[in-house]
């Protein structure tokens, strides 16, 4: 597999996480309450931490060869 192809599914990865984070999100702000909230606006702010970094990554490596 090339660089570039990895770098494509790295970046889907990325994407994926982010919308993770935003179902996560809505989830937990319009159908759960207290700790179970909680724990799930913790896993959704990481998610949406770690696709960032990720998609960031993507970005700032440049083109490949």
């Amino acid at each position: 597999m090339s660089e570039s192809m990895l770098n494509m599914w790295i970046s889907f990865g990325g994407m994926g996480l982010l919308l993770l984070a935003m179902g996560l999100i809505l989830l937990s702000r319009y159908k759960l309450k207290g700790v179970l909230s909680a724990i799930v606006t913790l896993l959704a702010y990481l998610s949406l931490i770690i696709g960032a970094i990720i998609i960031l990554y993507i970005v700032f490596s440049g083109p490949t060869a």
